[in-house]
């Protein structure tokens, strides 16, 4: 009978220091502004994924005997002058707000630096073309551009994100030629193109990962832009159409009467705010975290 042979169990201590913390994460933590914007921003996102369970009533039923009536127990932020629950479409303003803000942060994105990484690793003719064409893009303001492109076509949702999303264009295009230029003249990326890598391969895996905090950072800031835009076109009459609540056109519908009841417009004016500068709060808290030479301060 053969003896039994015990393993021997190996205490490595370095194994355990493996899943070592991301820097920049630790950096962001630090940030109180930056960790409460993100908190108050994922409530909004919860509270506008779970709109339906809860709005405590239907945002388009009016009761007409109580238009205009104040906060009560009954209706805690008061009746518009259509006599809806004013809270109830604030709450489900948030998601058409958010989903128009992702939507379009995600298109410009997408595009922009696609299109900005192209142009900055080739250069040359290509580069000078592409910015220049983006150049005339940035030369129309944001809310004009997005009034004529709503104009022409119709004032839907994704109509919105469209057109707001390719305005947001040339600034992703901007950050993302600006660090493409940057980077390709480092070490890496040389020995990558002597090696015999492709174009596509050294853009989707060398370049693109080393600018993703660029992104983060940019999209996250356009995400202000997005929101104020969306509602400002709702409020000109030319955005998303009654009786879809929005907090543009929540604003719009109250204008008339903040002096009988100013909680229509205040109150959604205040939801837009808070996210509003949560969101910038945030991109410059996210951008303090990854910026490399804030990191060469810290350290």
């Amino acid at each position: 009978m053969e003896p039994t042979v015990k393993k021997a169990n190996y205490y490595f201590p370095e194994k355990e220091k493996r899943k070592r913390k991301s820097p920049e994460w630790e950096a962001f933590k630090k940030n109180k502004l930056g960790v409460a914007s993100l908190v108050i921003l994922i409530i909004f996102c919860l509270i506008a994924i779970f709109a339906p369970m809860l709005m405590p009533y239907d945002p388009l039923a009016q009761d007409m005997l109580n238009r205009l009536a104040g906060p009560s127990a009954d209706h805690w932020l008061g009746v518009d002058p259509n006599g809806r629950d004013i809270l109830s479409r604030i709450i489900l303003g948030s998601r058409t707000s958010l989903i128009v803000g992702f939507g379009a942060v995600l298109v410009s994105s997408l595009i922009g630096f696609g299109i900005g990484m192209i142009a900055g690793y080739k250069g040359g003719r290509l580069d000078d073309i592409v910015m220049r064409f983006l150049d005339s893009i940035m030369s129309i303001p944001l809310l004009l551009f997005g009034v004529m492109v709503v104009v022409a076509l119709n004032s839907s949702m994704l109509t919105l994100i469209i057109a707001i999303g390719i305005g947001l264009v040339p600034g992703c295009a901007r950050v993302a030629r600006g660090s493409t230029m940057e980077l390709k003249e480092k070490e890496f990326i040389k020995s990558a193109i002597s090696m015999g890598a492709s174009d596509i391969r050294i853009l989707l895996t060398h370049i693109l990962p080393n600018i993703t905090g660029a992104l983060l950072v940019i999209s996250t800031l356009h995400m202000t832009t997005v929101i104020m835009v969306e509602a400002s076109l709702s409020f000109l009459g030319v955005g998303i159409q009654p009786p879809t609540p929005t907090w543009g056109n929540m604003i719009q519908d109250g204008f008339n009467f903040v002096r009988d009841q100013p909680g229509i417009a205040i109150y959604p004016g205040i939801a837009l705010i808070i996210v509003s500068v949560s969101f910038n709060v945030l991109g410059d808290a996210i951008r303090d975290a990854v910026d490399p030479h804030i990191k060469k301060q810290r350290n």
